[in-house]
């Protein structure tokens, strides 16, 4: 029987191979939700997926797309954006 902080679904269930040969389970935590556009909602691509501590490690120009914008509006958003401002 795991551990009563193992039981939720929280943390998600890893089989990981031991050096020995074995399989062990091991629980992980789950990757966040993907990166959403802030006006329509699509969701961003070129954004990656991981934990805020796991972030911090990670290159700028993989954290967010380089076009203005980018990781916070999707392509067509950040058009219309920049169209408003102009005018």
């Amino acid at each position: 029987m795991p551990a009563p902080k193992h039981r939720s679904r929280t943390l998600r269930r890893v089989f990981v191979k031991t050096p020995g040969g074995k399989t062990k389970l091991t629980y992980r935590k789950r990757a966040p939700s993907k990166a959403k556009c802030a006006s329509c909602g699509a969701i961003l691509r070129g954004v990656t997926r991981v934990r805020f501590n796991r972030l911090k490690k990670i290159s700028k120009t993989k954290k967010s797309s380089s076009r203005p914008y980018g990781g916070n509006l999707c392509p067509k958003c950040s058009r219309k954006k920049l169209i408003e401002k102009i005018k």
